[in-house]
């Protein structure tokens, strides 16, 4: 195998190492990308509104404290609760509200029992389906933060609140990506350069095939010497011979 074939062998296989690694990256940005965006606007929400549940486009997501909706919504689960018209709850769905009157931080999720109306306000029941018995007081619309739309990822949660705080922020999403960005930046100078590498290689051997050439047209040319064929032009002819032989003519 020469050294041409054994560097394309190379360079080949550095190209799909890179190709692979870039993929990866791109998937982990497509994740953690979209996670920062949220993470930060729920942040500077709850900062702009303190008294209302920070949404991302109508959607709330929630941490899950404890097992009072075991084994449907465990503890540690991310679940998200979507805003909707109070009306449309009935017996059955699973709310999600503030704990107590002047508490905007606490929001606990539970399953509705009975729909009571009183007069034009609408109340809830709601119990913890692992709880033995419902909870002591009702539910107003007013304080209703949304309808769990039956999604949950498990575990997540304990990850979500770290992430709800600067540090956690930094290490878990703005430090990979980072890192990412940092690693492709080196990955593409180190690619220019081998490829300058390459280039150099090619036009010094241009170089010298010039050079070669050059040198060929420089050297004198030969010519063969040509020798002339000599014809001799005195050469007595030679008479034909008589056939002594022949037989005489016979007479009549």
């Amino acid at each position: 195998m020469s050294t041409n074939e054994t560097n394309t062998n190379q360079n080949q296989n550095v190209d799909v190492k890179h190709r692979v690694l870039t993929i990866i990256g791109i998937v982990l940005c497509v994740i953690l990308v979209p996670i920062l965006i949220v993470n930060c606007t729920l942040i500077v929400k709850s900062f702009v509104n303190k008294d209302e549940a920070p949404d991302f486009a109508g959607v709330v997501p929630l941490i899950v404290l404890t097992d009072s909706m075991y084994p449907d919504i465990k503890k540690g689960d991310l679940i998200f609760t979507k805003k909707v018209d109070t009306n449309d709850i009935q017996v059955g769905d699973v709310i999600s509200f503030y704990a107590a009157e002047d508490d905007y931080t606490t929001i606990w999720t539970h399953q509705v029992v009975e729909v009571l109306q009183d007069g034009e306000t609408v109340k809830f029941r709601t119990k913890g389906i692992n709880n033995p018995t419902p909870d002591g007081k009702l539910r107003e619309a007013d304080k209703i933060v949304g309808k769990w739309n039956d999604v949950r990822i498990g575990g997540a949660g304990n990850l979500a609140m770290a992430m709800q705080t600067p540090g956690g922020l930094i290490v878990c999403v703005v430090v990979p990506i980072l890192l990412f960005v940092g690693y492709d930046i080196i990955r593409r100078k180190m690619y220019e350069k081998g490829n300058a590498g390459d280039v150099d290689a090619l036009r010094a051997e241009l170089e010298a095939l010039k050079a070669e050439k050059a040198a060929q047209q420089a050297a004198p040319e030969v010519i063969p010497e040509v020798i002339p064929e000599v014809i001799p032009e005195d050469i007595p002819e030679i008479a034909p011979q008589e056939d002594t032989n022949a037989e005489p003519p016979q007479g009549e």
